[in-house]
């Protein structure tokens, strides 16, 4: 049965792997090891097989076949529960697993703050679920998973982008519907920079900054796109991104608006 303790051991995985025990940073050592917790952290206490850690840590490059339990006998004894011998990790059913309880992961924090944000929409306070919207995306800290490999790792990249992405999207339509552009358009600009081909992004920047009466900067993020797209993927723009275009061209407030994006 796993054993159920108050939080010893905190693991940011919402930018480069980081882990504190009382304040307290952690030397997780070899990359490799940093990704075996993050493939613990990322699953939310369901266990990993001997297999899976190997699939999804090394990949092709599967190596002799106690590497696996090295690094997770290693990092036990990074990860203690206070002054305990016990670890955050547990041997759980022919797999590894989080100790329910032990260890604090931001991602689930994050999640947590999105629920909220969405109860307190439904409850009609865009107000607090502007506001639990920010607080799940300030744990967004850098490079997601810098530095680790493994197929894992690059899929959850691409997963945990989509997803801030998403939040981001949802936070604009609240702020919108409460005449927040210029919050909106600072808060795109810095995501844009980091997702320049992104064009989900580029397609809110320009609704935020047409909402804010700025059309010529909402047209000019279309051209950058445009020109970005063609130069570096060799590809057009997609279908949001035009549709977005042609509704600043034509003034579309209906679409623009809170709720537009949403089509």
């Amino acid at each position: 049965a796993s054993r159920t303790v108050g939080p010893a051991v905190r693991i940011a995985v919402l930018g480069p792997l980081r882990a504190w025990q009382g304040g307290r940073p952690l030397e997780l050592g070899h990359p490799r090891r940093q990704a075996v917790l993050a493939a613990l952290a990322l699953r939310g206490g369901r266990a990993l097989s001997r297999q899976e850690l190997l699939d999804g840590v090394w990949g092709l490059e599967q190596p002799v076949a106690n590497v696996v339990p090295v690094h997770i006998y290693r990092l036990r004894k990074i990860l203690r529960i206070g002054d305990s011998p016990d670890s955050v990790i547990e041997y759980d059913r022919g797999g590894y697993r989080l100790v329910s309880g032990a260890a604090e992961v931001d991602l689930a924090r994050m999640e947590d703050l999105v629920t909220a944000a969405g109860a307190a929409h439904r409850a009609g306070d865009p107000v607090e679920a502007v506001r639990f919207c920010s607080q799940a995306l300030e744990l967004f800290r850098g490079e997601l998973l810098a530095g680790l490999p493994g197929p894992l790792a690059e899929l959850e990249r691409l997963r945990l982008t989509e997803r801030r992405i998403a939040v981001a999207q949802r936070k604009l339509e609240w702020q919108l519907r409460l005449g927040r552009n210029s919050e909106a358009v600072a808060e795109l600009f810095p995501l844009s920079a980091e997702h320049p081909l992104n064009e989900l992004v580029a397609a809110m920047l320009m609704r935020a900054l047409y909402c804010g009466g700025r059309r010529a900067d909402a047209l000019a993020v279309f051209d950058r796109t445009r020109r970005r797209l063609a130069d570096e993927l060799g590809v057009p723009p997609g279908r949001v991104l035009r549709q977005t275009y042609r509704m600043v061209l034509r003034g579309d407030e209906a679409g623009l608006g809170p709720t537009g994006g949403n089509r």
